[in-house]
């Protein structure tokens, strides 16, 4: 189940508690012959995703409807049929219309900290498929424009670009916990309100392709705060807002950030699959550094499901497409991909492929390579585990410790798991000068997030 974002989102415009809720569809019940005894916690499942029997549907739109003095359906709450299109759909753009209602509304309840947004678990199978499907696939948006109270300027592209970069460089220095809630914040209060503006075509086009860039950090904040299904939304989006600006390389983009959510929930083939689909649609918009990453990520896939040959296969075109890497050329969301990334992706899957002589190579060129701090991090990690199946202990402990003062500072589940997986792997290691290093994690560790 999802949580249906949408009814959160109106029952805060109308002003009305669960309990206030469950109060007033008892009470319409009532008027139509029926004995319904609902409170608080029935509410709070219907926001968790869990779709009301019968008749109540209808009465919560009722309830709402008199409450707000408007129409409301069962689309504005979340509640239409599966497979039944809403009545004001009948177009791309009203499609978008609707989407962005949608969007706007997710944003809206994490602004909130809706506590049944942080723990939805991640969809799998066709739910996860789909938003990949669709925007691989016709039909595309002919006309993004639309006509609101206020209309978007220049300025306001520029400020939605500026933010992007922003909360990025946040997320690098302190980790995605910290940066999720300015994010979020800046989607409701700028964003939405520009989504819901007047634009042409051409100008709603760069605001949703800014708009995307800034919702895909969003989702990378969740995910490195281990909201795994709330992370997932973000990247649906992302991916629909790519689609509505026309930038295939925004969406490819968008797409390897699944296929990294997919490595980390062990969908090894699914993440294959999703970064083929990238290298496949995204044509001339695939730069030098997306494709490099896409490739290193599927040889990580292939090495997890045994498939050496294929692994060695996608390492090679990673490397290939990293030597075509010129700075200056690529876009702004590819600045993740710095020089030494894919020496670590690599080293990663020739580690689970057991050459722990080769992996070591990558994983010593990475760390000799600068990086933001966050990156930095994650390469001494891959070092100190490779330098201990080894049985290089000396040199993995002065590694670890390194990698533990860097991870200073940091509010990180990702970072965090790191740390514990090289402080598991000293401590099974048992030799002179781990005891310290692991220490010295655990006190990095004691701090609460």
């Amino acid at each position: 189940m999802q949580p249906n974002t949408l009814l959160d989102a109106i029952l805060d415009e109308a002003g009305i508690s669960h309990a206030g809720l469950a109060a007033h569809v008892n009470q319409a019940g009532r008027s139509r012959g029926l004995a319904l005894r609902y409170e608080h916690t029935a509410v709070s499942r219907w926001l968790k995703g869990q779709r009301p029997r019968g008749q109540v549907p209808d009465l919560i739109c009722e309830v709402l409807a008199a409450r707000l003095q408007r129409p409301v359906t069962l689309d504005d709450i979340g509640l239409g049929l599966p497979g039944v299109p809403a009545a004001r759909v009948g177009t791309a753009a009203s499609t978008l219309s609707g989407f962005v209602e949608r969007a706007t509304a997710l944003w809206r309840s994490d602004e909130q900290q809706r506590p049944h947004l942080l723990g939805a678990p991640a969809v799998t199978g066709t739910p996860a498929v789909m938003p990949v499907w669709e925007w691989e696939n016709p039909p595309e948006d002919v006309d993004v424009s639309r006509g609101g109270r206020h209309p978007v300027s220049t300025a306001d592209i520029e400020m939605m670009r500026a933010a992007r970069a922003h909360y990025e460089q946040m997320y690098r220095k302190t980790g995605g916990i910290a940066t999720r809630t300015r994010i979020v914040g800046f989607l409701d209060a700028e964003a939405a309100p520009l989504l819901r503006g007047s634009y042409t075509d051409e100008m709603g086009r760069q605001l949703h392709r800014s708009t995307g860039g800034l919702v895909a950090i969003a989702g990378i904040c969740a995910y490195d705060s281990d909201a795994h299904g709330l992370a997932q939304r973000y990247f649906h989006q992302a991916l629909r807002l790519a689609k509505a600006s026309g930038d295939t390389g925004l969406g490819a983009y968008v797409i390897a950030l699944l296929v990294n959510q997919s490595l980390f929930m062990r969908e090894y083939r699914q993440a294959v699959a999703f970064a083929e689909a990238a290298l496949r649609a995204a044509g001339r918009d695939l730069t030098p550094a997306l494709a490099s990453d896409l490739y290193a990520m599927q040889a990580k896939a292939y090495a997890h499901l045994g498939d050496g040959r294929s692994a060695l296969s996608c390492i090679r075109r990673a490397e290939a497409a990293a030597d075509r890497i010129l700075r200056g050329r690529e876009p702004d969301e590819t600045g993740y991909v710095q020089p030494g990334l894919v020496n670590v992706q690599v080293a990663e899957a020739l580690l689970s492929l057991g050459d722990l002589v080769s992996a070591r190579e990558h994983a010593a060129a990475a760390v000799d390579t600068p990086a933001h701090d966050r990156g930095r991090v994650h390469r001494l990690a891959m070092l100190s585990q490779i330098e201990l199946r080894q049985g290089n202990t000396d040199e993995a402990v002065v590694t670890a410790v390194e990698m533990a003062e860097q991870a200073r500072g940091m509010e990180s589940q990702r970072l965090r798991d790191r740390l514990r997986a090289v402080r598991e792997h000293l401590v099974r290691s048992d030799c002179a000068g781990t005891a310290e290093a692991a220490e010295l994690i655990d006190g990095a560790l004691r701090v609460p997030l």
